[in-house]
């Protein structure tokens, strides 16, 4: 028996063995203290230079971090050894204690946390301790630790050593983070030695008990993940030893946080199942949920954040109606089902409803965001000054009054005075800001504006010149958030305010570039569904479908999708003159039989070229080059698509986090931790991952969602896809596992190791035995991963095709000829083919 068995056997609670390298994630938790810290009003630098990127941007310290700073420097922390526990954190699913979040108006952040360390030599023993905001840790009530970066969402470290007693002590941990909208909020305390230590949570529960909350929380998954017959049922790995209480709750949107939450139910996992059922699903609206969960045994708790999606609406074929009657049922839609937000109140003045007791929350909800700054209301200012400006005289005139108020107290740029953490420093809030600008001082031009003191005339030319610049970055080097399912509703925004309420060139580059966007959803969009390769994605887009914010914009323009309750901008296309191009609609459908391919750019310094290939059953999309070997942020670089299943759809990543549910950028599905070396050419896409030394995470996966295709089949290393009559292959250099349990069940395959190589391929086939064809295809296939002085390359070897290969440092070529990417310039180069088929 070793010392830390014995020392188990002479310690109360549970207790967790932590190895040198591994970390302590074994806690009793306070409450959350969250307190609303903006600092002294202040100008902001303007540090916009219209070169829009993905990732970090420095905006350096507003003032709510210039007051912490201040605070900081003379404030003394007292210990707290009475705070309530309100629940667990227990190891399984993260090596960090993280509490990440997005919280839209500057926010303190603190939590007090406690376990007992049993070392198994007394002594110091040293930890690295990493963190973005501040952590102060006390032993035994002495404190030993204060280590308070605050780095807004960049991780610090350093290394402390801990005075642990032989019998055990008592460790403090009060973790604090200011929140400027999304923060990383956690810290990870690592064993560096001597070691082991046992960690043991000073709680009454047994240790069967936290074993099995422990696995509840690692392991949960809904079945499946796309809720089609609004029953909810959430699955485990073993079954309960004893009945188990489930809380689950859906908060409404960012947007909308202080509103009810659209579920709160309760159900009970039974002793001996493994399946739990929860009741109120049939009554969420259409789309993808992200649910917070609690487990409790008695007073003993855990909570858990997972997702899943509804979809009870039928796809809907309007092909045969015009455009103006597509948009008339798009905003009836909006404007019976439409989230609580400006808007719904766009669509319900379009098609005559009266100013009731739903449209007078949607704008006293509207003017309560604008008027507390918070992050993201440059999103409604514009639906609101679309909403005046379109609407005013048959508004009440109380509401008037309050509209044009709000409008005149905005801050409308970071020249002007605020305490707020509102982001102006991306590609679509640079948009929405200015668009902001130049139609409120449009629309009161002789009145003078409070933060900046300007009038409204002088608003709207300072809001003109602003746009130019933006209309030049992206006009010359296309969008940084390429086919974002995410933002490119957001642009919608901006974009279609411009062309319905803007005047001269303003309104032509408006146009021009919609007409620009709508082309490249033409191209990415199958059977409905808008989708591919994207300059920014979070999990929602590429897990939910047809439930993306964009998804109605396609079903609108082209006649055939799905409708749901997003309304930041659709109901401005449906309520405005704007149509969208024909060259657009004649891209989305490929004859049977035919594809096309397309070529392109996008980003400044051609941060992504673009290559599409689509046929009427599939389309494979992707970025080639990038960065490879750099960080990652929300790119994602290689998508395929099937006509047979909105749901069926599949990718390659290297996970930026550690938790399956988590959601940083990168996370754990969207973007990659590391970049790799990406290349398409045609039906096939070449994807090389060097993951340099010591990776956190060391492998990359590929999403395939089991339950959503026709058929999945793992052959050799192969995996193999058909939904309807379109087929696709993955394979990888290293052996590809599925993973059989927990959240990656049914989704997950990976591929270890440092260096890897990934082929996806596509094709298609109608007659009874293609998909067998196309199986056999894949045996005369190699894929080879060679290392010769230091570059990796990946070489794909077919019958009767080119060998392709792709060089960590030289890019692709094609029977040794090195490939010259067809088209730099950001109109699309589309060439029309036979489609791949067996």
């Amino acid at each position: 028996m070793t010392a830390t068995m014995q020392m188990r056997e002479e310690h109360s609670g549970a207790g967790f063995a932590i190895a040198p390298g591994q970390s302590v994630t074994a806690w009793a938790l306070s409450p959350v203290e969250a307190t609303y810290y903006p600092g002294e009003p202040a100008l902001a630098e303007d540090r916009v230079n219209y070169r829009f990127i993905n990732g970090f941007v420095d905006v350096g310290d507003l003032p709510c971090r210039v007051a912490l700073w201040k605070e900081i420097k003379t404030r003394s922390v007292a210990l707290r050894t009475d705070f309530p526990v309100e629940g667990l954190y227990l190891p399984g699913f993260n090596r960090r204690v993280e509490f990440s979040g997005f919280w839209h108006r500057p926010t303190r952040l603190s939590r007090w946390l406690k376990t007992r360390l049993v070392p198994d030599v007394a002594g110091e023993t040293r930890f690295r301790l990493a963190t973005c905001g501040g952590i102060r840790i006390w032993i035994d009530g002495v404190e030993c630790v204060a280590f308070e970066p605050f780095r807004r969402n960049k991780e610090s470290e350093t290394e402390v050593a801990l005075p642990l007693k032989s019998g055990g002590s008592e460790v403090i941990v009060l973790c604090e983070e200011l929140a400027e909208r999304d923060a990383l909020w956690y810290f990870e305390l690592t064993l560096l030695g001597p070691g082991p230590v046992l960690a043991e949570l000073p709680v009454s529960a047994s240790d069967d008990t936290i074993a099995l909350l422990k696995d509840l929380a690692a392991e949960v998954r809904p079945v499946p993940l796309h809720v089609r017959d609004g029953q909810l049922k959430l699955k485990v790995e073993r079954p309960a030893a004893v009945d188990v209480t489930v809380e689950a709750k859906i908060l409404p949107s960012v947007h909308m946080r202080d509103k009810p939450p659209l579920l709160d139910a309760a159900g009970v996992l039974r002793a001996g199942e493994t399946v739990v059922r929860l009741e109120g699903a049939d009554r969420l609206p259409d789309g993808y949920h992200p649910l917070g969960l609690t487990f409790s045994v008695g007073e003993t708790r855990v909570s858990r954040h997972i997702d899943f999606a509804t979809l009870t609406e039928p796809m809907r074929d309007m092909r045969a109606l015009t455009l103006e009657e597509r948009k008339r049922l798009a905003l009836e839609f909006a404007a019976d089902h439409g989230e609580q937000r400006a808007g719904k109140a766009i669509a319900m003045m379009a098609i005559g409803r009266p100013v009731d007791a739903v449209f007078r929350e949607i704008v006293s909800n509207t003017l309560a965001a604008i008027d507390e700054r918070r992050d993201c209301s440059d999103f409604v200012m514009v639906p609101l000054l679309w909403l005046y400006g379109v609407y005013r005289d048959r508004l009440p005139d109380d509401m008037q009054s309050g509209i044009r108020q709000t409008i005149l107290d905005y801050r409308y740029w970071v020249d002007e005075p605020g305490n707020d953490v509102m982001w102006f420093w991306s590609e679509n809030h640079v948009l929405c800001f200015h668009v902001s600008q130049y139609l409120a001082g449009k629309l009161l031009p002789r009145t003078t504006f409070t933060a900046s003191g300007r009038t409204g005339a002088e608003q709207q030319e300072l809001g003109r010149q602003r746009l130019m610049k933006w209309f030049d970055s992206v006009e010359s080097h296309g969008l940084a958030e390429w086919n974002s399912a995410a933002y490119y509703p957001i642009d919608f925004i901006g974009l279609l305010a411009l062309e319905h309420l803007g005047e001269g060139v303003i309104r032509e580059r408006a146009k021009a570039l919609l007409d620009r966007l709508y082309l490249m959803i033409g191209l990415h969009t199958l059977d409905g569904v808008p989708a591919g390769t994207m300059g920014r994605a979070y999990d929602k887009e590429l897990r939910a479908g047809p439930l993306t914010e964009l998804a109605p914009f396609a079903t609108v323009a082209f006649g055939k999708g799905w409708f749901n309750n997003g309304v930041a901008a659709l109901t401005m296309l449906a309520a405005g003159s704007y149509a969208p191009p024909d060259a657009a609609a004649a891209v989305v459908s490929p004859a049977p039989g035919k594809a096309l391919t397309a070529h392109y750019v996008q980003g400044h310094d051609e941060a992504a070229r673009l290559a599409l290939y689509k046929s009427a059953h599939v389309q494979l999309s992707s970025m080639m080059d990038g960065r490879p070997g750099g960080r990652g942020h929300q790119q994602h670089v290689v998508d395929l698509r099937f006509a047979g299943s909105p749901f069926a759809r599949a990718w390659v990543n290297q996970p930026g986090e550690d938790d399956p549910w988590g959601s940083a950028r990168p996370s754990y599905w969207a973007g990659n931790g590391s970049m790799p070396r990406a290349a398409q050419y045609g039906n096939a896409a070449l994807l090389l991952y060097d993951l340099g030394e010591a990776p956190r995470i060391p492998f990359s996966h590929a999403y395939v969602q089991v339950d959503a295709f026709d058929a999945v089949e793992h052959i050799g290393n192969f995996i193999v896809m058909r939904s309807g009559q379109g087929f696709a292959a993955l394979t990888a250099t290293s052996p590809i596992e599925p993973v059989t349990t927990g959240p990656g069940a049914g989704i997950e395959f990976r591929a270890h190791g440092r260096t890897t190589g990934w082929l996806a391929l596509m094709a298609e086939g109608s007659y009874s035995r293609a998909f067998e064809a196309f199986k056999a295809s894949l045996s005369t296939l190699t894929l080879t991963l060679t290392l010769d002085q230091g570059s990796p390359a990946l070489t794909l070897e077919r019958p009767g095709h080119q060998r392709l290969q792709l060089d960590w440092a030289e890019g692709l070529s094609a029977d040794g000829v090195p490939y010259v990417f067809p088209n730099r310039t950001l109109e699309p180069l589309i060439r029309h083919i036979d489609a791949v088929s067996h």
